[in-house]
């Protein structure tokens, strides 16, 4: 399915932005791809709290309405002291703002198209709008719109605030050479557990487009000392990833390996018969899923699949799931996307796998964070996106952590990599929670001690082929 994006120029969008104060557009509804009709819009537009309309016209206009209240097809005059109509056109420095008229009510809230009075969107359930000046709004029909009434494109945007700084950073992290220093040593001397395993094995999963390919990318990037693309990224609305991966990093560009791998999946999409697969997911998660493993769609891994992997040990199951979802979208999460990323932390729960969760793109999110990544731990949005994604999934907030992935740099950043490096110190973490959890089935226990690199001898790895997880 391809991506839906918007019809603003950059110009535009800024001008549309400099209405509000500190704001953030989600796009929810686009009339040449969801339909001109007013079901249509009420479906993706109704209580979303407030919006914009962008309405466009051939003779170059943006124009719309902006209202901070719901739409819920009540039937009632809804009073706004906040909304206004606008116009954007080339010929203008800045955007025309037009407020209410005293006393009037700012939008009926029905069931036909917007109906703001003055400008009635969709009208008859056509790319058209009703011009009404001095109907709830007063303007100059060639200032607002031209006179031009046929729209060719019509989209509604959640606008939401993107509020100020935090007096004290909701956590608290060092910003220099030292503390990238000590993180990027403790990740290379880091020992698993178990001494039959070798590294610690991450599972990235999340939407298409998050940024699971290129955190991996990032990351080896920052640990090689030099901007690297190993793993295939892309913006197309279908998942670029096709195979299952699972990449080794080294430490340098002849240095060692790292004793971590992070495993690349396809991109996960609402829809159960497009995106990657929950039975290949909860495979992987088995250890059953052979590096390369070409996805499909239509079908899950079979145990006589090419790349099925049937005897596994420790070392081929996943010790921790890293969920990867985009700070600019997380409002815009379905609730079908929301109940196939439920489901996969109750089998990775099942399974006794610990999971975090990763807010990429922080920077693209807040322009508060692109101005200065330090600001990332003081933005109220990532603060907001990170309690929103917490409360959504289930997940502790502690699990919760953004980070910037290298997307159109060509030189390494300190800030940036103590974010990526503090991302992995708690995979490792996490996955020494996995391996502490493990039971055998060795009954005299008497090789017990020799397989954990802790002197505790009630902790053994089971030598079954299939490890058991409790």
């Amino acid at each position: 399915m391809s991506a839906v994006t918007s019809s603003l120029s950059k110009r535009q969008e800024n001008d549309l932005l400099s209405l509000f104060s500190h704001a953030r557009l989600h796009l929810l509804y686009k009339a040449s791809i969801h339909g001109f009709t007013a079901a249509a819009f009420h479906g993706r537009c109704d209580r979303q709290g407030p919006t914009v309309i962008v309405a466009f016209n051939a003779a170059g206009f943006v124009f719309g309405a902006y209202t901070s209240k719901d739409y819920a097809q009540s039937g009632q005059a809804v009073s706004d002291r906040e909304a206004f109509l606008y116009s954007i056109s080339a010929e203008r420095n800045k955007p025309l703002r037009v407020g209410s008229i005293s006393g009037k009510h700012a939008f009926t809230d029905g069931g036909p198209g917007p109906n703001f009075g003055a400008l009635v969107f969709l009208h008859e359930d056509k790319p058209a709008v009703q011009s009404n000046p001095g109907d709830c709004f007063n303007f100059q029909e060639a200032e607002l719109h031209g006179n031009d009434l046929a729209l060719t494109e019509l989209e509604v945007y959640r606008v939401e605030g993107l509020g100020d700084l935090l007096e004290k950073p909701w956590r608290n992290i060092q910003w220099s050479s030292e503390r990238k220093q000590q993180l990027m040593t403790s990740i290379q001397n880091y020992l698993p557990e178990i001494k039959a395993v070798n590294q610690a094995r991450v599972l990235l999963v999340g939407p298409v487009g998050a940024g699971k390919s290129s955190f991996f990318n990032s990351i080896n990037s920052a640990f090689r000392g030099n901007m690297t693309c190993q793993a295939i990224t892309g913006t197309a609305g279908a998942s670029v990833t096709t195979q299952y991966r699972a990449y080794t990093i080294k430490a340098g560009r002849r240095g060692g390996t790292l004793p971590l791998i992070l495993c690349d999946t396809m991109g996960l999409e609402e829809n159960a018969d497009s995106g990657l697969n929950v039975d290949d997911i909860v495979s992987i998660f088995k250890g059953h899923m052979k590096d390369r493993y070409q996805f499909s769609s239509c079908s899950s891994i079979l145990e006589d699949s090419p790349g099925y992997q049937k005897h596994v040990t420790l070392n081929d199951t996943i010790h921790c799931v890293a969920y990867v979802i985009d700070t600019c979208k997380v409002s815009l999460l379905s609730q079908k996307m929301l109940d196939k990323l439920t489901v996969i932390r109750k089998r990775a729960n099942q399974l006794g796998i610990p999971q975090i969760l990763l807010m990429t793109k922080v920077d693209e999110a807040c322009p508060l964070v692109a101005k200065d990544l330090k600001n990332v731990y003081r933005s109220v949005y990532v603060q907001k996106k990170a309690r929103q994604l917490s409360d959504s999934l289930g997940i502790p907030l502690s699990y919760v952590l953004p980070v910037k992935n290298y997307s159109e740099e060509l030189e390494l950043d300190q800030n940036t990599d103590i974010l990526l490096f503090m991302v992995l110190e708690q995979m490792l973490n996490y996955a020494d929670s996995y391996f502490e959890n493990q039971i055998t089935d060795d009954q005299d226990g008497s090789n017990g001690p020799e397989l954990y690199r802790s002197i505790d001898p009630r902790r053994v790895v089971s030598q079954s082929d299939e490890p058991k997880i409790v």
